[in-house]
């Protein structure tokens, strides 16, 4: 159902893969970006990426969830962090592979940016994912 590829011609990704494959007549769920907030609506981890990341990662399982997917089923990601500084891009980097979500290796791009949606928000998620029949 997913043909991951690592294309041996091009620098060997870490922890991904340079292309995932989906077969057509696939169904696939495109989630909109996970965000750090609670479920009342409070942000988690104000200034902590790390602990941002991972209430991200919990609310990307809660949407699969929802949807009858789940992160290993996970073909694509952006993962957005407010920084410039490599080391706090890696650190959340390292919970999105303690998580699972790198399991496959799917297809990810780590982004630094200026700013996010919510007032303190450190980290966003979007996914694309296959849904199991």
């Amino acid at each position: 159902m997913i043909r991951r590829v690592t294309v041996p011609s091009l620098f060997p990704p870490p922890t991904y893969s340079h292309v995932s494959v989906v077969e057509a007549g696939t169904r696939l769920a495109f989630l909109a970006g996970s965000v750090p907030l609670g479920p009342d609506g409070t942000l988690v981890g104000p200034g902590d990426p790390v602990r941002q990341a991972e209430q991200v990662i919990e609310n990307l399982r809660e949407q699969l969830a929802a949807v009858g997917s789940d992160l290993g089923h996970v073909v694509a990601t952006d993962v957005y962090v407010v920084s410039g500084e490599p080391a706090v891009l890696s650190a959340v980097w390292s919970v999105v592979e303690a998580s699972g979500l790198s399991t496959g290796p799917h297809s990810s791009t780590l982004i630094g940016v200026a700013c996010l949606g919510y007032t303190g928000q450190l980290v966003e998620i979007t996914a694309t994912a296959v849904v199991p029949e």
